[in-house]
């Protein structure tokens, strides 16, 4: 059997004719081998043109690099017999902080022999097997010493056929282990405030026949987490250690090593090493304990991993933190920054070396907790967070509940150790206005708690084109509207949307209650208020009127002038108290179509009606003539004559949201949802307490607010939908566009099978739809036609949208940082450029 990390660059070793690749393609996937005479033949056509090897190993490098950097086992068939050749491989995997791991096969000069002749491309003679044969031979015990990790050698074609491959984790990758856990931060032989803290998390201790804690157990199966740095400086370095090795070993903990146990491990075995940073006093304390415990803690000490990837890649656990790119890797470099950190290089006034706030660039998904730092409070930088808070020197110790994230701390019983510097807060991650380009550009896998989403990079470079030219100030830019799919293709005659489709599509995922809210004809646009005109959390200014691109919606003065209007009413309907908030974010249609939309309205809707309501009456009057000599046109004048009819309908529907305003004079507003305020995503409250809001707005300022008129529908009530469906016959009737149907639960509402739902789901008129489809849709062959249309593409790209924007409201409400929001919202602006028929 050969083991061999699940991560690894596989070298196998062995002479032409050994069966480098029949092993490889027994034992290992095609995709995982890389051969140097596959990469020969790459670069010159030929597998066997050795003047080629040079860059067909510059490739197979290359290549290798790649597979390692995306996690990925690699497997390189080549002689391998060059101390120059497996150097190359050994940097490969240094580089990318892999184990490099050598399998070497080894069958009698003879049988080789007979291999090789047996292969027409094959033509070099015997006395280079044999200089090959001398090579292996004085390869076995360079091997180690050249780096590899392991080493394994097959002799014999029995051995050879006979071998298994069998994949083992590293020690680092715990991802088995879900928790729940408590991570405790650096103790510095502080025992009695480590009994504190575990008492305070609820484990119960036992101790030795002397009184000695030796384990702590939770009631609940919780396990500790220890972030090293256990001795030096504390008055109890053996009882820390003690009572960690003691959970460690019945398995009620796991623990990762600090810099101070691995500088205690070189004292204790002999090495030159200074006693300073509290090393003297641990080791006189040491020499109270029996030399058997002392060997213990030696071994304890020498058998730490230097980092835990855990609960399924979720969260990393190392003493100093760890960045992204060396998670569940291993490396003499990914043990150092686990240990050390990474440093500037520089050192400060107390002559300490000044450390690179890693922190501060952090992408990943994985949650980092880290110690080494001490810091008066811990605090939550880039879903990292440092939970050493200077015990020994006075402070707490500390200890973060995982996943709970509730952190839990004990004061220090005295200062024990005079730190060399004044605990001072960690230095700010980058400032909340400030973006980085690298946060949007380019093609991005965007992961935010409803899921993940790709970007491509043209998509992003579209969205950012709009956004660094035409959108509102990036602070205020908090929330985008998702775009929106129509309900399912109505079957009722003369209808290509009907109710009943968008009642039957919520049932069938479980819905049993929905709202069905008057559909207005207007702008999107999304309002956010503050309390104060002068300005507010998101910097100079009473707030921002834009449009669901990111625009601003009129400019100057008229979206303050807006703005105060806004504001007024909110004061006047007691919402600024009632949510305890200085803001208040609400999205919102502005009415009507044509105060925004003028342009659009004369260019590409009143044209086609205007060229139709010139021509056809001079056609008609034509083929009148016509008939009135005789001539055979009284079908052609029928067909002329319903065009004329769909024209003048045509018109009349984009004529009904046409009026004239002139300044805000004429504009109205009609809120449908009240998105967040201060500290708080009102997306898991209920459609009637957003409406119930909403209502108040309209009654504080009538002549600014337009009410939405709506329906609770209970899908279980044939009559209930009767009526809804009555409702929207007489709203498009009167040439309303139609009505928006929504999970009444709210906007963050899931199906029966817990997947998020279309917030939802449009139901437009069939006279509006002239206007989107055109004059004549209605015709036969061509509703047979639209009816065909697909809406999958559309439903995922709204619920894609939907989601980001739920994450968004979320990061808003928990004081994510400005790089995170807008990342988010980026990323629905980018979503918008999928190519998706914009009719639907």
């Amino acid at each position: 059997m050969i083991d061999i990390p699940e991560l690894a660059l596989v070298a196998l070793v062995g002479v032409s004719g050994s069966g480098k690749s029949t092993f490889a393609r027994r034992n290992f996937a095609p995709s995982q081998v890389l051969s140097s005479d596959a990469f020969r033949a790459l670069v010159a056509d030929d597998e066997n043109d050795q003047s080629a090897s040079a860059d067909a190993f510059d490739a197979l490098h290359h290549v290798a690099g790649i597979r390692l950097r995306r996690g990925r086992l690699t497997v390189v068939d080549a002689t391998n017999l060059q101390p120059h050749a497996r150097a190359g491989l050994v940097r490969v995997a240094r580089e990318h902080d892999v184990l490099p791991v050598a399998i070497v096969l080894d069958v009698p000069e003879a049988l080789a022999w007979e291999r090789t002749q047996a292969r027409t491309d094959r033509t070099f003679g015997r006395p280079v097997l044999a200089r090959m044969q001398r090579d292996l031979r004085r390869s076995y015990g360079q091997l180690a010493r050249e780096g590899f990790r392991k080493v394994h050698v097959l002799r014999g074609v029995e051995e050879i056929d006979a071998a298994e491959v069998r994949y083992e984790k590293l020690f680092n990758d715990r991802r088995d282990l879900t928790g729940p856990f408590d991570i405790v931060g650096d103790v510095h032989g502080c025992r009695e405030e480590l009994e504190a803290l575990l008492f305070r998390l609820g484990y119960g201790l036992r101790r030795d026949d002397t009184g000695r804690p030796v384990d702590a157990t939770h009631p609940a199966g919780r396990t500790a987490v220890f972030v090293g740095d256990l001795v030096d400086r504390g008055p109890d370095s053996p009882g820390v250690l003690r009572l960690v090795m003691g959970m460690v070993a019945a398995g009620h903990a796991i623990c990762v090593p600090g810099n101070h146990e691995q500088k205690l491990l070189r004292k204790l075995r002999g090495q030159d090493v200074r006693l300073t940073h509290g090393l003297a006093e641990t080791m006189a304390q040491l020499e109270a304990e029996p030399d058997s415990f002392v060997a213990e803690a030696a071994a304890f000490i020498d058998g730490l991993v230097s980092h835990f990837v855990l609960d399924g890649g979720r969260l990393v656990v190392a003493h100093a933190g760890l960045k992204e790119e060396y998670h569940g890797r291993a490396s003499g470099r990914v043990r150092a920054f686990a240990l050390y950190g990474e440093t500037t290089g520089e050192v400060d006034e107390y002559g300490l070396p000044v450390r690179y706030p890693w922190a501060r660039d952090y992408r990943g998904s994985a949650m980092v907790v880290y110690g080494h730092t001490p810091t008066p409070e811990p605090e939550w930088v880039n879903n990292t967070i440092c939970v050493d808070t200077g015990c020994v020197f006075g402070g707490k110790l500390t200890a973060l509940r995982y996943p709970e994230r509730e952190l839990v701390s004990v004061g220090a019983v005295k200062e024990w150790y005079a730190p060399a510097r004044p605990l001072v807060a960690p230095a700010p991650a980058r400032p909340d206005t400030v973006l980085d380009l690298r946060d949007v550009a380019g093609r991005r896998h965007v992961e935010h708690p409803y899921g993940t989403l790709t970007v491509p990079a043209e998509n992003a470079a579209a969205a950012l084109e709009v956004m660094s030219r035409f959108a509102v100030d990036p602070r205020w830019l908090t929330w985008l509207p998702p775009t929106m799919a129509p309900c399912s293709t109505s079957t009722v005659e003369g209808y290509l949307e009907h109710p009943a489709q968008a009642f039957a599509d919520y049932r069938s995922a479980g819905v049993d209650r929905v709202v069905c809210e008057e559909k207005h004809m207007g702008s999107r646009a999304v309002v956010l208020v503050c309390r104060d005109p002068e300005g507010g959390p998101f910097g100079p200014g009473g707030g921002v009127v834009h449009t669901r691109t990111g625009r601003p919606f009129f400019g100057p003065p008229l979206d303050g002038e807006l703005l105060d209007r806004v504001r007024a009413a909110v004061t006047a309907a007691g919402l600024w108290a009632e949510l305890g908030t200085d803001w208040l974010l609400l999205d919102c249609e502005l009415l009507p179509w044509s105060a925004k939309a003028g342009g659009l309205i004369r260019e590409q809707y009143a044209s086609v009606g205007a060229a139709g309501r010139a021509a056809l009456p001079a056609v008609l009057a034509t083929l009148d003539a016509a008939a009135g000599r005789g001539l055979p046109v009284g079908e052609l004048r029928g067909r002329m004559a319903a065009r004329s009819v769909e024209v003048e309908a045509y018109s009349a529907a984009y004529r009904a949201h046409v009026a004239p305003t002139d300044g805000l004079r004429g504009v109205t507003l009609a809120p449908f949802v009240v998105l967040a305020s201060a500290g708080a995503s009102h997306a898991d409250r209920d459609h009637g307490w957003h409406l119930d809001l909403v209502d108040r707005l309209c009654a504080a300022d009538p002549g600014l607010f337009t009410p939405t008129r709506r329906r609770v529908v209970d899908l279980a009530d044939a009559s209930a939908e009767a009526d809804a469906t009555g409702w929207w016959l007489a709203l498009t009737a009167g040439g309303g566009e139609g009505m928006v149907v929504k999970p009444y639960a709210g906007p963050a509402a899931r199906s029966s099978r817990g997947s998020l739902l279309q917030p939802g789901i449009k139901c437009r008129g069939r006279e509006y739809l002239r206007i989107i489809y055109g004059p004549g849709y209605t015709g036969p062959e061509q509703l047979a036609a639209l009816r065909r249309r697909s809406l999958g593409r559309k439903r995922g790209l709204a619920l894609r949208e939907h989601a980001l924007g739920l994450a968004a409201l979320d990061a808003l409400a928990g004081g994510a940082p400005l790089w995170r929001r807008h990342e988010l919202v980026f990323a629905v602006l980018a979503c918008e450029s999928e190519p998706v028929d914009p009719r639907l």
